[in-house]
């Protein structure tokens, strides 16, 4: 099977087509991949510890930390306390994450029937959500009773939301498939 890296490289002659492109160059192009998990106002340090252990394993790369901007007293939040952490992966972490993700994390994924095309926003980019950190391999030994969701996002150089769809598809993001009449 190919991965995302050559899968990139050979979709230009898709997209020539389609979009009437005259230049490798005005083709998308995948930028980066930020990984991210919330912990809301928890003060317990071990879950975050677990949180940011986690994220890092599953990546391959250290998660930062994320601090709250301001101080919210109906949710008990104070200005810089930590409420979530995140990963921005580029280059051969990135291709390396999404043939995971695409590969082995979607299929592993509880009744998953591909991704919606409203993940997709106008500037090109793909958020999805995963309610589970455990379809990823490298969490499958771990306790099950401290579980977290992640967010995903694809950030591509296309200009729109249809560019973007036929380049992510043809890279091998699952997406819904169209209902015919």
């Amino acid at each position: 099977m190919k991965n995302v890296k050559e899968k990139q490289k050979e979709i230009f002659s898709e997209l020539k087509e389609k979009f009437g492109y005259k230049n490798m160059m005005q083709s998308p192009k995948l930028v980066k991949v930020i990984v991210s998990s919330g912990v809301g106002s928890t003060k317990d340090k071990a879950r975050l510890e677990i949180v940011s252990d986690r994220l890092s394993k599953i990546s391959g790369q250290k998660a930062s930390k994320k601090s709250a901007k301001k101080s919210i007293a109906s949710f008990k939040v104070r200005e810089g306390d930590t409420s979530g952490f995140q990963v921005t992966l580029r280059g051969d972490r990135m291709y390396g994450f999404l043939d995971k993700l695409i590969m082995v994390a979607f299929p592993r994924t509880k009744d998953f029937r591909g991704l919606p095309i409203s993940s997709i926003d106008d500037m090109g980019n793909c958020t999805l959500g995963l309610r589970e950190h455990t379809v990823f391999p490298e969490t499958t030994d771990e306790e099950l009773k401290d579980v977290f969701g992640l967010a995903v996002t694809i950030v591509t150089t296309a200009k729109n939301r249809e560019e973007a769809e036929a380049f992510l598809r043809g890279i091998g993001v699952p997406f819904v498939k169209e209902k015919s009449n």
